[in-house]
Formats: C-alpha cells, sequence, structure tokens
C-alpha cells in the first residue's frame, strides 16, 4: 500500500529527477537547493523502504526497483491530470495546429500532448515536427496555433520563454585530439544550430569537418553514441548511459545558451488555451516570462 505522505508534488519530483538524471538540474529548475531535493528523495525512499537510485559520477539513475516504482508514479499522475482537466473543462473541443522544433519533441512535450488528448477528448491535435525555420515560415502563412521553436526563428512576441544551454556531447568512448579536426554530427541546413555551432568554433580557431547530418534528433544521439562525432544537444536529450558531455579540456568552447519560445496567436479559441495550460507544464525547462 502506497503511504498517504506520498503525495502529487512527491511523485512530480521524483519523474523530473528520473528523467533529468540529476538533482541539482531539477533543483535549479524548481527554484528550490539541492540539499532540500536531496532530503525529499531520501524521504520518499524510507517512505517506500526500497532504494529507488543510484549515484554515477555523472548524476543519478534509478536502480530496478526505481524503475518499478518511475512506470507507476508516470501513470499516477497522468491519471490524475488527466480527471483534472476531464473535470474542469469536459466539453471543450476543437482543432489545434501544434508546430514543434525538431530537437524538443523527443523530450517532455510528447507526454505533455498525450495528458492534453486524454483530458480533452473532443480536441483534435495536428502535430507538425520540423526545424525550426521551417516552422518559422509556417507561422507566418497563418498555419499553426501554437509554436514552440527558438526565438530567433520567427520575429513575434511570445507567450513565454526560457533558455537552454547547449552542451558538448560526444560518446562514452570518443577522445577528441587537439591536433585534428573536430568531427561534427549536426541537423541538416538550414538549421539555427548548425549555424551556432559552426560559427563558436570559427570564433575560437577550432578547425572541423561535418561527418553526419540529419533531421532527426534521435539519428543525432545515435551518431553521437557510436563515436562519429560531437555535437549539440540540450541537457535532457544527454544518455548518460551512452554519453559524456565535454568541458573546456576537450578543447570544445563553452556550452551556447539558446533561448526558446512558446508562440500563440493573440486571438485564440479556450481549446487553444487549455492546450497552452497543458504545454507549459510539460516543457524540459522551468518558464521564464
Amino acid at each position: 500500500m502506497i503511504p498517504d505522505q506520498i503525495g502529487i508534488d512527491l511523485l512530480r519530483t521524483y519523474v523530473a529527477v528520473c528523467r533529468q538524471g540529476s538533482l541539482n538540474r531539477v533543483a535549479t529548475q524548481s527554484g528550490r537547493t539541492q540539499s532540500a531535493l536531496s532530503m525529499q528523495m531520501r524521504r520518499l525512499e524510507t517512505l517506500l523502504g526500497r532504494q529507488l537510485f543510484q549515484r554515477t559520477g555523472r548524476g543519478v539513475v534509478p536502480t530496478a526497483e526505481g524503475e518499478l516504482f518511475l512506470g507507476y508514479a508516470t501513470r499516477m499522475l497522468a491519471l490524475g491530470d488527466e480527471a483534472a482537466a476531464r473535470l474542469r473543462q469536459a466539453d471543450l473541443s476543437g482543432g489545434v495546429r501544434v508546430g514543434l522544433a525538431e530537437e524538443v519533441a523527443t523530450t517532455a512535450l510528447p507526454e505533455a500532448l498525450g495528458r492534453l488528448r486524454r483530458g480533452y477528448s473532443e480536441i483534435r491535435l495536428d502535430v507538425v515536427v520540423e526545424q525550426s525555420l521551417a516552422l518559422g515560415r509556417l507561422w507566418l502563412e497563418g498555419e499553426l496555433d501554437i509554436m514552440i521553436v527558438p526565438t530567433s526563428a520567427v520575429v513575434a512576441d511570445a507567450v513565454t520563454t526560457w533558455n537552454v544551454e547547449l552542451q558538448w556531447a560526444c560518446g562514452l568512448d570518443y577522445v577528441p585530439e587537439p591536433e585534428r579536426p573536430l568531427d561534427l554530427v549536426a541537423f541538416a541546413a538550414p538549421c539555427l544550430w548548425r549555424r551556432r555551432m559552426i560559427d563558436t568554433l570559427a570564433t575560437a580557431g577550432r578547425e572541423h569537418r561535418i561527418t553526419f547530418t540529419s533531421q532527426s534528433v534521435t539519428a543525432l544521439q545515435a551518431a553521437i553514441e557510436n563515436g562519429l562525432g560531437i555535437g549539440l544537444l540540450p541537457p535532457e536529450s544527454v544518455r548518460p548511459a551512452a554519453m559524456r558531455v565535454l568541458g573546456a579540456a576537450s578543447g570544445v568552447p563553452k556550452p551556447l545558451p539558446v533561448q526558446y519560445g512558446l508562440y500563440a496567436r493573440d486571438r485564440r479559441a479556450p481549446v487553444v488555451d487549455a492546450a497552452i495550460g497543458v504545454l507549459l507544464e510539460g516543457l524540459p525547462v522551468a518558464p521564464r516570462t
């Protein structure tokens, strides 16, 4: 039996730590101290009588029992969100056209869209995953109701913005050689990340060559994990079991900050506002207005 002291907030925090793989990262995003978050996770382990995490050099990963509890916690949160949404606006209906930048479409946002679909069964979702510049063109043509892209991809006022630090990542066994050009794994052109990557390396005087390109962040992750080169990834896309983050001692520049925004039309239907609310809950980092 689950102890009564395990509330929704504790479950959400646990799921966030499992997904991010870092107590410090979740603490920063939630505005809490790492020590307070560690104490909260130890309390959860005490309540359940099981060790849920094991520490690694790159953060924390769930134990086998932690993985089991993660599945249940995710389902409990999804069911609670669905019930709350149904009770709030059970009769809400209509279509919502959503544009997601490729690099954010594989993190927390698909789960948020799933919650939206379960909570508002009459909503018709039309989701487009594309490169940021292509989404910017669709936005200007009036083809999207909501869009999540880097703020540099479109000239418009965002509902909210937040910063993401892109990390230089490589496979666990990959070692850059200072005397040789860097092998780069990058999105296919045109791409804002690719442009920033190349410009930054050029400014630093670091020779490079692009060895792998794709429009899929999943393909880029696979290429990096298998040693084809280094690439820029948001923290939540760096899989600690198969990748590591390169520091300045490896001859790469500092992490690159990128500002993202959630955009919506000024005049919009209630169904779009409902979608915005759910998406804001699913952003990979705490939004900053």
